[in-house]
């Protein structure tokens, strides 16, 4: 059973859009070597040459001045074994080239993107107000702080908050979604986006942005990893890396003056030549990862993009893959988040239908779902049709966070409907009397996760209207696999602690938080750092701002408010609550899969020693002859077939760094030992046969 978190009770109701969402499908990807994307690639990957790029890859660089070395030393005369030492230089060249095109491959993923988004950005003119007056402006023209109208079939010119009006608003050009969303002044669902279309009604809308710092700039920026930063991970990864390649050049270095001191003294054999020892340094260093590591990182944050989350960073994309605690809201993350109205539950001496009378005419002017629900109910069950009240004397009475009640004043009764606590209140305050069985009912339902709404006439309670608020499918099972990833889950609410208890039960989740404020959900989440935890938590609220800044992962919503998608690090273009879950996974995998392909670069190594050391020291030692266990059948060709091996191995892992090492919700020990198991013993045994068939290739070929 899930424990209530320790806080301070705090009374708070508040009117949640229900709007059923289903799980992330993600976005449809294109396809991986998409003919377009590998021509830029093909073409990227001679541009990255430039030396000021290939000097942020240490890896890379070292091997792109071997290949420099080999090159230029080929015109120096009487150079012996020319063909050799040609074929060095090309497979040397082609190695760096290979990795330049891995990393634009990812680029270019990114890139299209950014080139879809950038056709949906046009010259829109603003009806801007100026003294009360309309003038229509560019777009351009906007400033942070200008107020503009937009009609049905008007572009929003830029980014902004509506302070007036409501309106359907068309946001396919940004979510890819063909249903219009609800955008209205005050409350959660006030942000606009520039480029988006007004489709019905009027909203008059704030500025927000200047030219070129809008969401879609920002969105465009991101997506083609102009704005990438290496992660705290990555730069470590690249600092070890870093470090072998220097110990390795070190060692390759001092081979030159041993080699000619062992070839004096034994009076046989010959020095190795600087292609040789190029050749020996690039198969030595990790290669490999060095060239794919940059493409594990871009791969991970376009996985998200293909899931309609936009990551400001590829620092929240693997800070999700380290989460310890997941913060999620109750309403329409756990639960459906309608609430629907199930039963009329009178009190003695009540009829059911007296109960459903009453309740459907308080809720008559309630336009939310529990209360259209309501109504919906009252209808289908017992027949009851909503009346017109106009023509009556009445006055509706709106829901206020004080009295923590609704309904009507008609033809002389006061009907109301609210939380058990203020109805029995408000009845004691009219004189009346509150039925004990009326408190048992909403005690009895509110243990069993559903929410209780109490109705009254005047001084006399006539019994409870119980609401459910619906599980969704499946939740369980996905709470425990992330039980089994060793992330511990917790449900936010506002509802009072009982409903919170039975519904988190339900559900599956670890912990509760019920009742909560904005500072209560800061406090968790600090509470949870401070224990070493990483968090991560969805917000589409002004409210959410504080806790989405400091939760290490904040998903805002897009359809929430400007501070919350400022707060966030990533921002869910469909405002799935859900998808958080998949983020995390999404996070897991890029550093699983980065895992594994440093564990497979620096597994695969152990072959090349095999290679190249017995080829080029056999003929000074003999003895070394013994290590060539794969029977390869001449030093040049062990050379160049390692050289080779070495360049074609970064091509073959390409579609493995974009695409992800496939997941699965293991412990975190489970996961080690079954990477190093395939990643590990598959990265010692693949170079065998792979330099072994290349060896004899080339043989048949006569190239060594």
């Amino acid at each position: 059973m899930p424990v209530q978190l320790e806080q301070e009770p705090v009374l708070k109701t508040e009117v949640v859009d229900t709007t059923v969402v289903g799980l992330s499908r993600g976005k449809r990807s294109r396809p991986l070597f998409d003919p377009p994307i590998v021509r830029r690639a093909v073409i990227d990957s001679f541009r990255k040459l430039d030396p000021r790029v290939l000097v942020k890859n240490p890896v890379m660089f070292v091997v792109a001045v071997g290949a420099l070395l080999t090159t230029l030393f080929l015109f120096q005369p009487h150079t012996k074994d020319l063909g050799f030492q040609i074929q060095i230089a090309i497979w040397l060249w082609f190695t760096v080239l290979f990795a330049n095109f891995a990393e634009a491959m990812a680029e270019g993923r990114g890139k299209a993107q950014a080139d879809a988004l950038r056709k949906t950005k046009t010259e829109a003119l603003a009806k801007k107000l100026v003294n009360g007056r309309t003038e229509t402006v560019p777009a351009s023209a906007l400033r942070k702080g200008d107020v503009c109208v937009c009609y049905p079939n008007d572009l929003i010119p830029s980014d902004g908050t509506v302070v007036d009006g409501i309106a359907s608003v068309d946001e396919s050009v940004i979510t890819g979604e063909s249903a219009p969303v609800i955008r209205e002044a005050g409350g959660d669902r006030s942000a606009v986006t520039g480029g988006t279309k007004v489709l019905s009604d009027f909203i008059k809308i704030e500025i927000v942005s200047n030219p070129g710092e809008t969401f879609l700039d920002r969105m465009i920026a991101l997506v083609e990893g102009a704005q990438r930063q290496k992660t705290p991970n990555e730069i470590a990864l690249n600092i070890m890396i870093a470090g072998l390649t220097l110990i390795f050049l070190l060692a390759c270095v001092t081979l030159a003056p041993f080699s000619k001191y062992s070839v004096t003294a034994a009076g046989a054999g010959a020095v190795p030549s600087v292609a040789v020892l190029v050749s020996l340094l690039v198969c030595l260093i990790p290669t490999t990862i060095g060239g794919l590591l940059s493409a594990i990182g871009i791969a991970g944050m376009d996985r998200v993009m293909q899931h309609n989350v936009l990551a400001m960073s590829g620092k929240a994309v693997e800070a999700a893959g380290d989460v310890n605690t997941l913060l999620l809201d109750k309403t329409g993350t756990i639960t459906l988040g309608n609430r629907q109205a199930v039963a009329f539950i009178p009190a003695n001496g009540v009829s059911e239908t007296e109960l459903a009378d009453a309740a459907q005419l308080s809720s008559l002017a309630d336009e939310t779902p529990e209360g259209r629900s309501i109504v919906v109910f009252a209808k289908q069950k017992y027949g009851l049709r909503g009346r017109e009240v106009g023509e009556h004397e009445s006055e509706f009475v709106p829901f206020s966070a004080q009295t923590r009640m609704s309904g009507v004043n008609l033809d002389g009764r006061a009907i109301r409907k609210g939380a058990t606590e203020s109805i029995k209140n408000y009845v004691l305050e009219q004189g009346g009397h509150f039925p004990p069985e009326v408190a048992q009912t909403s005690e009895s339902i509110s243990r069993n996760g559903g929410t209780p709404l109490v109705v009254s006439v005047n001084a006399r309670a006539l019994g409870v209207i119980h609401l459910k608020d619906v599980v969704k499918g499946g939740m369980r099972d996905r709470f425990e696999q992330m039980r089994r990833m060793g992330i511990r889950t917790v449900m936010i609410t506002g509802d009072n602690p009982l409903t919170a208890a039975a519904i988190a039960s339900e559900a599956g989740v670890d912990d509760f938080l019920a009742q909560a404020t904005p500072k209560d959900k800061l406090d968790l989440i600090r509470r949870e750092q401070m224990n070493g935890r990483l968090v991560a938590m969805t917000g589409d609220g002004t409210n959410d701002a504080p806790a989405l800044a400091q939760a290490d992962v904040g998903v805002a919503m897009n359809t929430g408010t400007m501070a919350a998608k400022e707060a966030g690090n990533m921002v869910d273009l469909d405002s799935n609550p859900t998808k958080l879950i998949e983020i995390v996974a999404i996070g897991k995998q890029l550093l699983i899969t980065r895992g594994a392909l440093t564990t497979f670069s620096i597994a695969n190594d152990v072959a090349k020693y095999f290679a190249i050391i017995p080829a080029m020291f056999t003929v000074t030692y003999p003895a070394l002859g013994k290590l060539n266990i794969m029977g390869l059948h001449s030093p040049e060709s062990a050379i160049l077939a390692a050289v080779i091996f070495n360049a074609l191995i970064i091509i073959a892992l390409v579609p493995l760094a974009l695409r992800g090492v496939t997941y699965r919700a293991l412990s975190a020990g489970a996961l080690l030992r079954r990477n190093l198991f395939i990643y590990g013993i598959g990265g010692v045994i693949a170079p065998f046969p792979g330099i072994w068939v290349i060896d004899r290739l080339l043989g048949i070929l006569h190239l060594a």
